[in-house]
């Protein structure tokens, strides 16, 4: 009896679930569905894949907010091209009363109380991360930094004076594979974003009523990027992750370090494809076979310079550093973060 029971409640579930998702696509077809009207808080290329899902998904029901500092704000030329409705930030509270809910994707700045309670229906964010884990600026960086097997995007309720803590209305999972770029991650998480979020949108009155507050104990933290995270220290660092940490930061910023009293720039790296001739932490030489600096660093472990900048000079190769400056000294090797001469 009990089992036929939980068999009755788990069909009536499943049903529900079914409709909730089906609905509003009966809705459209009948003429009846409306999706809320949006205002969109948004300025880089994560933002950009969700406005335009949203414009797609919403049409002339939608409005846009963004910084007007910078000349080359994506989500500023795409509301202009397409005719949005477009507000500078800050903007006045009053401007929330004509919409139906707030969406934020990537926008930088934190939202005061009265504009998030100018909605009706609050505000919601688009976080690449699977909340709680990777609150903060950078989630995308830290999960390749530090090894993650998998991430996700999270669909949250924004609440006033601190990021990243609302409900869960929403998340999807996705791999990490293996070597990946920052880029490439990036550019994933930003189409997946998008795609929940129209889902969202268009469940939003089911989404709002089953959120799940973030358990706190689970959550970690990807603050902003500071030199800290970028200068290499040879001797505490393996090959394996100063590549990694490469990868997190690949076209972001570049990992560093000093040659004889300037900054150094690590380009292109790459870990060796087979084993090298040990050398200390931070002893740098030229191999000229692979036309790349080898560097030793931490657990016996060597890394491959394939391109560099030194400060004050354009972009070289390992060739040209070789020859403008390793065969000025008979030996020279990097000391903690500095390169400097042994001889």
């Amino acid at each position: 009896m009990f089992c036929g029971q939980s068999l009755v409640n788990n069909f009536y579930k499943y049903k529900r679930k079914v409709w909730q998702n089906v609905s509003p696509i009966v809705q459209r077809c009948k003429g009846t569905y409306h999706p809320p009207k949006i205002l969109f808080f948004g300025t880089d290329n994560f933002s950009l894949p969700s406005l335009q899902a949203l414009h797609k998904n919403c049409g002339d029901r939608l409005g846009v907010v963004t910084s007007f500092k910078s000349p080359a704000n994506c989500v500023r030329s795409y509301a202009e091209k397409e005719k949005l409705p477009l507000q500078k930030w800050p903007i006045d509270p009053s401007v929330c009363l004509k919409f139906d809910l707030g969406v934020v994707v990537s926008f930088g700045h934190l939202i005061p109380a009265n504009i998030i309670s100018g909605f009706p229906n609050g505000m919601i964010n688009v976080h690449a991360s699977l909340l709680p884990k990777w609150r903060g600026a950078a989630p995308i960086i830290y999960a390749i930094m530090k090894g993650d097997a998998s991430t996700g995007v999270s669909i949250m309720k924004i609440e006033p004076h601190r990021f990243d803590i609302g409900a869960i209305l929403a998340q999807r999972k996705v791999a990490i594979e293996p070597n990946v770029f920052m880029p490439d991650l990036h550019a994933s998480l930003a189409s997946l974003g998008a795609d929940l979020l129209v889902d969202t949108v268009n469940n939003l009155s089911v989404r709002l009523k089953e959120a799940q507050p973030q358990d706190i104990t689970k959550a970690s933290y990807a603050p902003k990027i500071t030199s800290k995270i970028t200068e290499v220290i040879w001797s505490e660092l393996s090959a394996s992750e100063i590549y990694t940490r490469h990868r997190a930061l690949y076209g972001y910023k570049n990992l560093t370090t000093n040659f004889l009293g300037k900054q150094v720039q690590l380009l292109e790296l790459r870990l060796p494809e087979k084993e090298l001739p040990m050398q200390e932490p931070g002893a740098v030489s030229y191999l000229r076979k692979a036309r790349s600096l080898i560097i030793g660093c931490a657990q016996q472990s060597q890394l491959e310079v394939l391109q560099l900048r030194v400060e004050g000079r354009k972009p070289m190769s390992a060739q040209d550093f070789n020859n403008g400056f390793l065969k000025q000294a008979r030996c020279l090797s990097f000391t903690e973060n500095k390169l400097a001469s042994t001889c």
